[in-house]
């Protein structure tokens, strides 16, 4: 790296020995893709051995205490919540919502079951009007504002492939919140909960509702522009394609999402905000203020890797149980695989999708959704955010970006990293 670079990218931390490989494709990848801002964080077996943060914009208030909006990746967080319930065993992913919310079984949900609504089949992908975002904010929230439309919703699916599951992209952490607060002893929102029960006592930056006198603690994100993308994809990577696919192969994954959506529920549905326009709403604070924990987590990597290696390591840490022994169980029992318009997912009754060994039969979209992730629990989020855990190999990984390559859509960025780290374990365990 020539000094001009190394000081525009600003790479700093520190990787443990075993790990060093992994700070060099760091390095690699902030010189050579089109990024701004981003952390990286990684646990093994209780010990942070990776620890790296950067800036390609020579921001100088970015560090690894900044945080930042993982869209997808906190719904891994209310999964976490929902599982602390079932653990206290006030909840059974088993049982049917409307158990423990009569009003939501109007309008012909009352047999939809907690572990359908986890695995993204809860037959609302998106709501039939606009949330205000000011509704999202903890004390409108428990005046059932969000409550209210969920009750008065009723339940659509796609048709054409015979499967329910439709990725429940916002919507699926507002109604996990309004189950959340009504089973929860002290009614509890998911972020109260996150705060008071997981990222205090870990001292984890992991926040759902950021109080509005660290709102400067945010690094906004900021999405590629498609022209710019579409440009870049007609590069050979030879010639320094700062983004990960070629025309052929973004248009290839588009092409699926667009046959897909012929069936989708979402397809004209109203934007999920009012006023909502563009990626650039979720920027605004009134969005981080509330509580949307399926698009609007902020986050550190730092945090996530904590967390996520609290999960690697059976729900416990620092001699304190955060996730009792059956609860972590009926989590990530039975993953059950089905397509979702636009990958093929495995997700658990706990709502955390489970990412598995290739096969002879696997297809290439399954290999690359896959293939790098092997074994690893969790989700990711729109643009690049990875927040998973490895049981087998006590592994937690969190990696957090500001610019969103939209259309990488499996996330290849941020597996780059995981695959690494991988391969670093499996060279340790030799």
């Amino acid at each position: 790296m020539s000094r001009r670079a190394a000081k525009q990218c600003r790479v700093q931390g520190t990787v443990a020995p075993g790990f060093e490989s992994v700070k060099r494709v760091y390095e690699h990848e902030m010189q050579t893709m089109a990024e701004k801002n981003t952390q990286l964080c990684v646990y093994y077996k209780g010990e942070r051995v990776v620890d790296l943060w950067a800036s390609a914009t020579n921001d100088t208030e970015f560090s690894p205490d900044t945080i930042v909006n993982i869209f997808s990746s906190g719904k891994s967080l209310e999964s976490i919540a929902i599982a602390s319930l079932v653990g206290r065993g006030l909840l059974d992913y088993k049982a049917r919502i409307a158990d423990y919310w009569p009003e939501f079984g109007a309008n012909g949900k009352g047999e939809l079951t907690i572990a359908e609504l986890m695995r993204h089949e809860g037959g609302m992908a998106a709501f039939n009007t606009s949330l205000d975002a000011e509704d999202l904010l903890v004390e409108n929230i428990k005046l059932n504002k969000v409550g209210k439309v969920i009750e008065g919703h009723a339940l659509r699916f796609r048709k054409g492939n015979g499967s329910t599951r439709e990725y429940h992209a916002i919507t699926r952490g507002w109604i996990v919140n309004e189950v959340f607060r009504r089973v929860d002893p002290e009614g509890r929102t998911v972020g109260e909960f996150l705060s008071e029960e997981v990222s205090s006592p870990l001292e984890a930056d992991a926040i759902i509702g950021v109080k509005e006198a660290e709102l400067d603690r945010i690094s906004k994100v900021s999405p590629l522009g498609f022209g710019f993308q579409f440009l870049q994809s007609l590069k050979p990577k030879i010639l320094g394609r700062k983004i990960k696919h070629s025309f052929l192969q973004i248009l290839g994954r588009l092409l699926r999402i667009i046959s897909s959506m012929r069936h989708a529920t979402t397809r004209g549905a109203p934007a999920p905000y009012k006023g909502m326009k563009g990626i650039g709403f979720f920027n605004k604070p009134v969005v981080a203020m509330g509580e949307t924990p399926s698009a609007a987590a902020n986050c550190s990597a730092r945090g996530l890797a904590k967390i996520a290696a609290m999960m690697s390591a059976g729900g416990k840490w620092a001699e304190r149980e955060y996730l009792s022994e059956e609860a972590w169980k009926a989590m990530h029992e039975d993953p059950i695989a089905a397509d979702m318009g636009f990958a093929p997912t495995n997700f658990t009754q706990g709502g955390v999708n489970l990412f598995t060994e290739a096969s002879a039969k696997s297809t290439r979209l399954d290999r690359a959704f896959n293939v790098g992730r092997e074994g690893f629990y969790g989700w990711m989020g729109l643009g690049g955010s990875i927040f998973q855990w490895h049981p087998r190999h006590e592994i937690g990984f969190g990696f957090v970006p500001t610019a969103l390559h939209v259309l990488d859509i499996l996330n290849d960025r941020g597996k780059t990293y995981q695959a690494e780290v991988l391969r670093c374990v499996e060279r340790l365990k030799a």
